[in-house]
This record gives C-alpha cells, structure tokens and sequence, in this order.
C-alpha cells in the first residue's frame, strides 16, 4: 500500500473534520501532492494542492474552509475540512503526486482506497 487516507466519518453541516494521507509513496521531495473528492455518480474532482515549496491550490467550492498541508517529517498529508457542507458528501482521496499539465492540475501518483465523508443532519 503506497498510501492510505483515513479521517473521515459522519459530521453535521458546519463541523469540521481532519483528513490523513500516510503511506510510502508520501515523501518530502515530491513536488506536489493533492486531495480529491469523488461524489455519488460524479467524477472525481480536485479539492486542493499542496507543492514541495509550501505554495497551495484550493477548489473554488472549498476556498476558505479547507486547508491542505503536510508533514514531511511524518510523511503525511492532511486535509482539514470546516464549515463543512451536506455538498461536501464523497469518498476523500489523496494523490501522492499531482502536477500542472494541459492547463489543470492532474494526478500521476498512487492512489489510496479513498475515506468517506458524509455530511448530514
């Protein structure tokens, strides 16, 4: 398993959750990795970047309440989630490299099994 997201679970419109992405693949000298989401009958959709450098990419739909960040020493990537949404309901993933080609951020790295997030009143 090169990476592997946990964190997610069942919260109420407004609540916030914390996202891990932890696994082999998750290095420091990887120049970006990134978040997506994949919703009920949709395709899988990015939510956010975070480069080698520090510099970040959100969603629009995200921008303000989520925040990617990472952990080198721990090999970890995280997505905290507030104000969340009932339009936030998807299965998480984490990419464990992601960079800008043809005009949008595209993901040439392992994926994990993806955690779920719902939420609901």
């Amino acid at each position: 398993v090169q990476v592997m997201e946990s964190g997610g679970g069942l919260v109420q419109p407004g609540g916030s959750l914390r996202l891990s992405c932890a696994g082999p693949a998750i290095r420091f000298n990887i120049p970006a990795m990134g978040w997506y989401r994949q919703a009920p009958g949709q395709e899988r959709e990015l939510v956010a970047v975070h480069t080698r450098e520090g510099s970040t990419v959100y969603a629009e739909p995200v921008k303000g309440r989520f925040t990617i960040s990472r952990d080198n020493e721990k090999n970890t990537l995280y997505l905290q989630m507030n104000s969340l949404k009932p339009e936030d309901t998807a299965v998480y993933y984490c990419n464990s490299y992601v960079r800008w080609y043809e005009s949008s951020w595209r993901a040439f790295g392992s994926w994990g099994q993806g955690t779920q997030v719902t939420v609901s009143s």
